[in-house]
């Protein structure tokens, strides 16, 4: 029998058990769901769906560099408490090195080897649920490269070596000295971690989220009861901050205030004597866009030592 990826789905679903095993469960047993759920019981391979359905929204953030490329996960625990753990900190720091061959393929990273062991990302992560007591997510994944050139890498609220709270990737194609790319790549990756922009620049903005803050600024504009004309203007001058405001090359370096990040660029490619151009950046803030239940404190403890 043909063993579909809907059927897949639907068993993982069922059982939070990893990818490859609920292929096997289904492959083993004929495409029967029900007698794939008994074969993943049975293997101890469904230990963890228990855990599944709970929020994970700490963690860490980690950051890995080879070369002219870099890579930024997300991985996510229940508890601030069991993130602080030196085996889940290891799986961090092992699963962004191997974030680096699947250019921020979630599915392909889960399914690739973990570095230095047999097993997959997936099962071990899998492992790890099971002997910790709670879940915890592979959510997110994303790579910088550039042909020429270098991609910095910053890490703000560190935990440990590249593992932290906001993790930061930004490309520069130049064929300038590397140190000094490398070392104003930092500053503007602190930059980003900072002022979090939408975009490089104002083409590569979400259209709908330009069209949103357009009808916000002529709604506004309209109720001050001026003309069309001058409404028009209002809305152009309004867009224009919101562009300066939001978009990387437009917003004051922090650095340096006097300069805009566009223009310190500009000052970069005169001082190395050859073009220089930001080509990409990445931010990944732990738990961003999770909705999170508040626990208190001792909660969180019982949480993390009894797995309720």
């Amino acid at each position: 029998m043909i063993i579909t990826a809907a059927m897949v789905k639907e068993l993982r679903e069922k059982t939070g058990a990893g990818m490859m095993d609920c292929k096997n469960a289904l492959s083993e047993n004929g495409g029967g769901m029900e007698a794939a759920v008994d074969w993943l019981h049975t293997k101890g391979l469904a230990k963890a769906a228990k855990k599944a359905g709970r929020v994970a929204a700490e963690g860490f953030v980690g950051v890995a560099a080879d070369g002219n490329k870099a890579s930024v996960v997300e991985v996510n625990s229940e508890t601030d408490f069991v993130a602080r753990n030196e085996n889940f900190q290891s799986f961090v720091a092992g699963v962004s090195k191997a974030a680096l061959d699947v250019d921020g393929d979630v599915e392909k990273l889960a399914a690739s080897t973990f570095p230095g062991k047999s097993e997959t990302i997936e099962a071990t992560l899998k492992d790890l649920i099971a002997t910790i007591g709670e879940n915890m997510t592979l959510r997110r994944a994303a790579t910088v490269s550039v042909n020429n050139g270098v991609v910095a890498t910053y890490m703000h609220n560190a935990a440990a070596d590249d593992i932290g709270k906001i993790g930061v990737l930004v490309g520069l194609e130049s064929t300038g000295d590397a140190e000094k790319l490398f070392a104003f790549g930092r500053h503007v990756a602190m930059h980003i971690a900072a002022t979090n922009p939408l975009a490089l620049n104002a083409d590569e903005l979400d259209p709908d989220v330009v069209v949103r803050e357009r009808h916000v600024y002529a709604y506004q504009a309209r109720e001050s009861g001026k003309p069309d004309n001058i409404v028009e203007k209002m809305v152009e001058g309004r867009m224009r901050k919101f562009y300066e405001e939001s978009t990387l090359l437009k917003q004051p370096f922090v650095i340096d205030p006097d300069k805009t990040v566009e223009a310190a660029v500009v000052a970069l490619a005169g001082e190395l004597g050859t073009d220089v151009k930001i080509t990409s950046f990445v931010r990944f803030a732990l738990g961003e866009g999770i909705e999170k239940e508040e626990m208190d404190f001792a909660a969180e403890v019982a949480a993390a030592t009894f797995g309720n």
